[in-house]
């Protein structure tokens, strides 16, 4: 099973670049779940985007944890069960938190959290995510170009390892670079299953 990640910042163009992902195996007859998170059918998904929409630091910790319980519960449910997992927000959501408490969670969460080469972090400037951002009805809490930067600052911190992917670019164009890569994964994979 490919095991895809795409994280990344609020206005990156995650849930897009995963379904155009998610359309790439289909047409090779390959089997594909998609998990965006936080996902409005678990109990977990629905209590983190109620917290996001809030403010505070009680609803910024409700967040993080209901998040956290969203990711795990998805994983837990889905990982192996088709040729292809992709999940759309999975531990970049650390980031929010202080870098300190981020960088341990980061690390912890991948001792117990599958991970795997297919792991992209789509990378866009503040100013633009939230020229993005302003079309959506609901603001999340960090939605701010203050807050933003920050996130952006810690992210890139944790993602050094991951596919970084600047999406300043068209659709058509990011999603080429995402396929270049993702061909020569899936060279390197065929190689291993031989």
């Amino acid at each position: 099973m490919r095991f895809i990640v795409v994280d990344g910042m609020d206005g990156a163009g995650k849930d897009t670049h995963a379904w155009m992902i998610k359309k790439r195996y289909e047409e090779r007859g390959e089997s594909v779940i998609i998990r965006s998170h936080p996902a409005m059918d678990t109990m977990y998904g629905r209590r983190a985007k109620k917290a996001l929409l809030g403010r505070g630091k009680i609803n910024h910790i409700r967040a993080a944890i209901y998040y956290a319980l969203d990711v795990i519960h998805s994983i837990k449910k889905y990982y192996g069960k088709a040729d292809n997992l992709i999940v759309v927000r999975y531990l970049v959501g650390v980031a929010y938190l202080p870098y300190p408490l981020a960088k341990i969670l980061y690390k912890f969460f991948t001792l117990f959290l599958p991970t795997s080469p297919y792991m992209f972090f789509l990378d866009v400037k503040p100013e633009e995510a939230l020229r993005r951002i302003n079309g959506r009805r609901e603001r999340e809490m960090f939605e701010n170009v203050e807050e933003l930067r920050k996130v952006r600052k810690k992210a890139l911190k944790l993602v050094k390892n991951w596919h970084i992917i600047d999406t300043h670019r068209s659709i058509e164009e990011v999603q080429r670079i995402i396929d270049n890569i993702l061909d020569r994964l899936d060279a390197e994979y065929e190689k291993q299953e031989q």
